[in-house]
């Protein structure tokens, strides 16, 4: 098995705050209220960024399983299986092309430590994490089964339907096509949140090989990314930058990407799990972890706070209690 998980802190994009509701501030942006219940319309956006290879395996231990392993079958949710009722078509999402809608979760799932009640699916084949909506929901912040051109709209059998029992929940693409290469078949592919943040990634079809889709009108991403936001300094007092850092990424060789395959994530234990200072200090299960007492808060620094930690001064303070 060959995956890799990259990091590095380079930014993603840059964007004036307000444009496209890259705000930081803890009241919901424009962009945010205008897509809230509705649809989100992705246009063409590309990924074009830069990224080194540093660290393989902080956040996040994985396994993969082909199709002669019994834990493949294990780890398939079988929707077809469940009444229908238990079972949500996102009929938006079954309809279009290069959409994505937001929908709220049942629990909490922690994702690289930090808790999240509102995902977004898109049609794309992808899962954006972030709070803050934009036009570049590719670019990172995603749980990726398969990231590529998906039309939903080709056909009527083709259809983004998910479950949510509390325990877990399971957005599955079902019988999508690539667009403008339907004749190729159909593929059916599962994420798997699970309440203790676990993630599994199921393929029941994979007509082609992923290494023959084209990523010049839509990214291909198969795995896991996060980011923080902060703002560019120096910068003119009349303009204030808000730029999108990726700071770990997990990304999959897809030559292993077949039908009847699954790969299972389990997240390990990050600083911002502990809620008073003598554990974050002192507890084996993480390193490097810094305690803020005007926060209240454990952590490296390098996670979604990071803006609030170095506008407190937490990592001066950090480096006085060590």
């Amino acid at each position: 098995m060959h995956l890799e998980a990259r990091t590095g802190i380079r930014p993603a994009f840059t964007e004036p705050q307000g444009t496209s509701g890259l705000q930081a501030d803890a009241e919901p942006s424009e962009m945010h209220r205008r897509t809230q219940g509705r649809e989100l319309d992705l246009g063409s956006a590309t990924d074009n960024m830069t990224r080194v290879v540093e660290d393989s395996q902080r956040y996040y231990r994985w396994q993969s399983f082909g199709p002669t392993d019994h834990r493949t079958d294990e780890l398939w949710v079988d929707l077809s299986s469940l009444h229908r009722s238990q079972v949500q078509i996102h009929n938006i999402l079954s309809n279009t092309h290069r959409k994505a809608a937001r929908v709220a979760l049942s629990f909490d799932f922690p994702f690289y430590g930090h808790y999240l009640r509102q995902i977004i699916i898109a049609t794309g084949g992808f899962i954006f994490m972030g709070e803050i909506t934009h036009q570049m929901l590719t670019a990172t912040q995603y749980v990726a089964p398969l990231m590529a051109n998906f039309d939903p709209s080709f056909s009527k059998n083709s259809t983004v339907k998910y479950l949510d029992n509390g325990n877990l929940f399971v957005v599955q693409w079902d019988n999508v096509h690539l667009k403008d290469r339907e004749d190729e078949g159909s593929f059916t592919f599962q994420a798997v949140l699970h309440s203790n943040g676990t993630i599994v990634f199921n393929y029941k079809d994979v007509p082609v090989q992923l290494a023959r889709i084209n990523s010049t009108e839509h990214p291909v991403k198969v795995g896991l990314s996060d980011a923080f936001m902060a703002l560019l300094s120096p910068q003119p007092s009349d303009v204030k930058q808000q730029t999108i850092y990726e700071y770990h990424r997990v990304e999959i060789n897809t030559t292993r990407i077949v039908g009847g395959s699954a790969f299972e994530f389990t997240p390990l234990p990050t600083c911002l799990q502990h809620t008073s200072c003598e554990p974050c200090m002192s507890s084996n299960l993480t390193t490097g972890c810094g305690w803020c007492s005007t926060l209240q808060r454990c952590s490296d620094g390098i996670d979604r706070h990071r803006q609030e930690w170095l506008d407190y001064n937490c990592a001066e303070e950090a480096k006085a209690t060590v």
